[in-house]
């Protein structure tokens, strides 16, 4: 599985799966997207969280470059 820029999907890295099927994506991979896509995901790493498509502020806890 890939993302939208073609990048290899890791289970466990960058998405688990809930209890029905869907994919819940890491907020590790959602930081290196670089942007809130606005769905609601739980993880969301962005401030404030889904507040609209193409927000790129971090949270103050995700701005650490070495949280990783």
């Amino acid at each position: 599985m890939t993302d939208i820029f073609g990048r290899k999907l890791v289970e466990g890295k960058d998405y688990v799966l809930d209890p029905k099927g869907f994919r819940i994506m890491s907020a590790e991979y959602l930081k290196e997207r670089g942007y809130c896509c606005g769905t609601g995901c739980p993880n969301c790493p962005y401030d404030p969280p889904h507040a609209f498509r193409g927000n790129e502020e971090l949270r103050d806890e995700f701005k650490d470059e070495n949280i990783w």
